[in-house]
């Protein structure tokens, strides 16, 4: 009889396992970079570093993971067909390089109003944050091909040394008795490029020579994903952004909230563990055809994320108040129903991710885009009711999570009838016994 262990371990897509742990050490990177920063530097020198995190972690996702995934959607079919990634990679390095240099000028034409809008006119923090973009899209080249052809212990140790290089600067700060808010910032840019520097001959050795990939197949769905990107990332960190704009001198709530939601979206950081494994899978699933192994990964993955969701909350919600001012010095302003309510969003917001990356798997992102363009619709209307500023931006936090749930899972059903229909239609035509079999097999799902 298999142990409990065992069982989950078989219901997680294959190469999880190997992610998790330079997963775990990336995702405790965070806590301990902002924990230390919480402790160095002051309530408003903290607030700066919050809100540059929090724009890293939603504008610089929201442009350049879209490329990871599109990568490892892309690389993961053609390799279940026998096709080298060396040309995708060199097209995927051309084009993410052209983004990040749209990104950068973007950004220093904007400089003056955004060091004083955020950054009370600290224009070197505009500097730390092009930095950072940069970090973010040399890894998300690389993390996508690595996650694409299987190799994900290349991939898991990348994610290892960017989580180990934040927690040994931020230590090394700490201790020296640093109290600079760029120095703290300048962390997000130095750890990820540096990691990727070491896992580049890994991924080089991978490549191997191929087919050539037209650019419509790499950017023909990349616009729509980084739109339906930036929309999620909207939903998952406007709490803290909204409270900047809605009280702009409440300090302590803007950096108390990015810690609440740090702590609340433990479960997100595991379940990142999932992500390039999954869409790997389902991806190579859909490829060769095989809708049975396609809907098995969803349903294990969806007890997986319901399973973390209980893990993560029940402690968050018991102890976030009392935790987030030991780890973080934050103040105290936020209580247990905050953190509830701060979980549940967390939870639907990881199923929208799984559903999305189902829709991606069927070409289907302008569907993905518009949940979560419902879900970011919603989110603002709630966020603009009267009441309490803490209370209105966390309950849009869940209320957006949950429209783009319900959508997803009602455009995704539309389209996998859709893709047994005309998978149907195709074999008829076609007479082929091999199609005939696999279609055999489909249609009992």
């Amino acid at each position: 009889m298999k142990n409990p262990l065992t069982k989950v371990a078989a219901a997680l897509p294959p190469g999880t396992l190997a992610v998790g742990g330079g997963t775990v050490v990336l995702g405790a990177a965070s806590y301990i970079h902002l924990g230390v920063a919480g402790h160095s530097l002051s309530v408003d020198d903290m607030a700066k570093v919050s809100l540059l995190w929090t724009i890293v972690m939603s504008v610089g996702i929201g442009v350049f993971f879209p490329i990871e995934q599109e990568l490892t959607r892309i690389v993961s079919a053609r390799a279940a067909l026998g096709h080298g990634a060396a040309p995708l990679l060199r097209r995927a390095t051309v084009l993410t390089g052209g983004i990040l240099a749209a990104t950068l000028v973007a950004l220093a034409a904007a400089s003056g109003p955004i060091a004083r809008g955020m950054f009370h006119g600290d224009r070197s923090l505009v500097l730390a944050l092009g930095g950072a973009f940069t970090g973010m899209a040399v890894c998300y080249v690389t993390r996508g091909v690595l996650a694409g052809l299987g190799r994900f212990g290349a991939y898991g140790t990348q994610l290892g040394l960017d989580g180990g290089l934040r927690i040994g600067l931020a230590l090394a700060f700490g201790v020296a008795g640093v109290h600079s808010a760029l120095a703290f910032s300048l962390i997000l840019a130095i750890a990820p490029i540096l990691a990727t520097l070491v896992t580049l001959p890994p991924l080089l050795r991978a490549a191997k020579p191929g087919e050539q990939l037209g650019w419509s197949e790499l950017c023909s769905g990349l616009g729509l994903l980084i739109c339906s990107t930036l929309l999620s990332q909207v939903v998952v960190n406007a709490a803290v952004m909204s409270t900047k704009l809605l009280a702009p001198s409440d300090s302590a709530l803007i950096a108390a909230l990015l810690n609440a939601l740090v702590l609340a979206r433990v479960p997100l950081f595991v379940f990142g563990s999932l992500q390039a494994s999954l869409l790997n899978g389902l991806s190579a699933a859909i490829a060769v055809g095989d809708r049975a192994a396609f809907t098995g990964m969803l349903r294990k993955i969806g007890v997986v994320v319901g399973a973390l969701g209980l893990l993560g909350g029940i402690p968050a919600v018991a102890l976030g108040p009392w935790l987030i001012q030991v780890l973080f010095g934050a103040k105290p302003v936020l209580g247990c129903l905050d953190f509830f309510w701060l979980s549940t969003g967390t939870v639907a917001y990881m199923f929208a991710m799984v559903l999305g990356q189902a829709l991606m798997v069927f070409k289907r992102h302008n569907l993905q885009l518009l949940c979560w363009a419902v879900g970011t619709a919603v989110l603002a209307g709630v966020t603009f009711l009267p009441g309490e500023v803490s209370t209105r931006v966390i309950l849009a936090y869940t209320a957006g999570s949950v429209a783009t749930v319900l959508g997803m899972l009602a455009v995704l059903r539309q389209s996998f009838a859709r893709s047994a229909t005309t998978s149907a239609g195709s074999v008829q035509q076609s007479g082929d016994p091999n199609t005939a079999v696999l279609s055999s097999r489909t249609a009992g799902e």
